[in-house]
């Protein structure tokens, strides 16, 4: 599990799959910021991981404060499945 900032928006939701660096990920939560005061482009702070790891997001078995973190620019992203079954 980690964090994933993307710089722009590629059109994920919470529930999403999106692949990068040749691995897939889960999408467990996206904080959308910058919409009203700024940067350029908005970023999607995002909570991701495998869906082996679903049980351990949903519990909170895990420290935020320690999750690695990563700055990706959208078009660095593959989108596999825009959002979860509404």
């Amino acid at each position: 599990m980690k964090k994933l900032i993307i710089h722009g928006d590629p059109g994920v939701r919470r529930d999403g799959v999106i692949e990068h660096d040749g691995e897939e990920y889960v999408l467990f939560s996206v904080d959308r910021q910058g919409d009203w005061h700024g940067p350029d482009r908005v970023q999607l702070w995002c909570t991701v991981g495998t869906e082996d790891e679903r049980e351990a997001f949903e519990k909170r078995e895990f420290v935020p404060h320690w999750l690695e973190t990563e700055g990706v620019d959208a078009e660095a992203v593959e989108v596999v499945r825009e959002r979860g079954a509404a």
